[in-house]
């Protein structure tokens, strides 16, 4: 896979599907990489999908200094301009979602629209993301691995098979790149930017989540005008992985009713 340069080393990135379609590009969450959104973008025939492993995370460097959600905002517009991409949609799950919202408030003449799956204007509190980041210190990922999962899956589908390979995935995270981005978390709010958006947005709560939990997204959605809240019944907190073709329907949906 190609990758681009940036200040703090090199970030991985995959660009596929339509090239001559609607360009949309993929934020992942804490702990996973750009193949969280595999099964989406496959059922997105004609459009162009960009996916990008951010800092700490895939098969993207890990940054020697800290970083900010902000700062990732700026590696979606890098990545942009790497392409030859004036406007695209900007899709981010969880910690990608604040990503797409930080992209909007900065950068609102590059995004022709927003999706904000499963995620919030602020995620949890400074006081939670340092207990967190405590625990990694003492134990590492394997030690509350089975607390996120709790978060990220519903019974049934952590009970299956299908789980499986996402667990690897969380287990073989970088450790200073999750906690990096736990740290970006701890100070990112834009709660008082968000009203101030005319960008289309689409917004995906799953009723199973614990991590971002339906009321907690709805609060987010009510901030942006004309946002339009969509709740996918049995999901987690990564319907990109769960219900890939329900999110993609739903994205689908959105993006056609977008100018080109």
């Amino acid at each position: 896979m190609p990758c681009l340069l940036r200040p703090w080393g090199h970030m991985n990135y995959r660009d596929s599907g339509a090239h001559g379609g609607m360009p949309i590009l993929f934020a992942n969450s804490l702990g996973t990489d750009l193949r969280m959104w595999d099964g989406v973008m496959a059922a997105l025939p004609g459009l162009r999908c960009i996916g990008f492993d951010k800092p700490g995370h895939g098969l993207s460097a890990t940054p020697a200094q800290p970083w900010t959600v902000e700062d990732m905002a700026q590696d979606v517009i890098a990545l942009m301009d790497h392409l030859g991409i004036a406007r695209a949609i900007v899709a981010g799950c969880s910690v990608g979602g604040l990503i797409a919202q930080a992209v909007a408030v900065a950068y609102p003449d590059r995004v022709s629209g927003m999706i904000l799956s499963n995620t919030a204007a602020q995620i949890g509190t400074a006081e939670m993301w340092a207990a967190r980041i405590s625990a990694l210190r003492a134990g590492g990922i394997a030690a509350i691995s089975a607390a996120i999962l709790e978060r990220w899956f519903a019974p049934a589908f952590l009970n299956s098979p299908d789980s499986l390979p996402w667990q690897t995935m969380l287990l073989r995270c970088d450790l200073d790149g999750y906690i990096g981005t736990c740290e970006a978390l701890a100070k990112a709010d834009l709660r008082a930017h968000l009203p101030a958006l005319r960008v289309p947005t689409l917004v995906l709560a799953g009723s199973e989540d614990q991590a971002t939990p339906p009321a907690l997204v709805a609060q987010t959605a009510a901030l942006i005008p004309g946002a339009r809240l969509e709740t996918l019944i049995g999901s987690g907190h990564l319907p990109a992985i769960d219900a890939p073709l329900e999110t993609a329907a739903l994205i689908q949906s959105f993006a056609k009713d977008l100018p080109a």
